[in-house]
């Protein structure tokens, strides 16, 4: 059986020589008072009948709460820690952090309490540079960025 695939999107922009890219951090209690390691892209699975693409620009507007208005180009694909595959789409563009508006999700929390809670899917969004992302993004995500560094050089 082949791993399970997501799909999402490194949103960039440049600020004078610096290239910053929009991240989340996701909601509910696992991630509440993480901060490094946490951050990642718009991200989420692809849906049956659904192009990796499509997928990617869905979970960015169920993610953020606005759909984005860019062109997007393949960047490379990603291997998390428990196996799942991410294609991975940029898009230069820009993102007022302030207006983020995630969709929910619920679970159960604590575990086996019976308590059905709802939370962010993204808690939080915020424009990082490239050196800052290195520090707060999850490690299986970092090759985004060495991707993204590669194909800014290249153009």
């Amino acid at each position: 059986m082949p791993p399970p695939l997501s799909s999402g999107i490194l949103l960039f922009r440049r600020r004078g020589r610096e290239t910053e890219v929009l991240l989340i951090r996701p909601g509910g209690p696992y991630w509440t008072k993480r901060q490094e390691g946490a951050w990642m892209i718009p991200k989420g699975g692809v849906d049956e009948g659904e192009t990796p693409e499509q997928a990617a620009f869905r979970e960015y507007e169920e993610e953020l709460g606005s759909p984005l208005e860019a062109d997007v180009f393949r960047l490379c694909r990603v291997k998390q820690s428990g196996g799942k595959l991410v294609d991975v789409f940029a898009a230069e563009g820009d993102f007022d952090t302030n207006l983020l508006k995630s969709t929910e999700f619920e679970m159960e929390w604590p575990p086996r309490s019976g308590q059905l809670r709802r939370y962010p899917e993204a808690e939080e969004a915020r424009w990082m540079t490239l050196d800052q992302a290195r520090r707060m993004m999850l490690p299986s995500q970092l090759p985004m960025l060495d991707a993204l560094e590669q194909k800014l050089q290249e153009s």
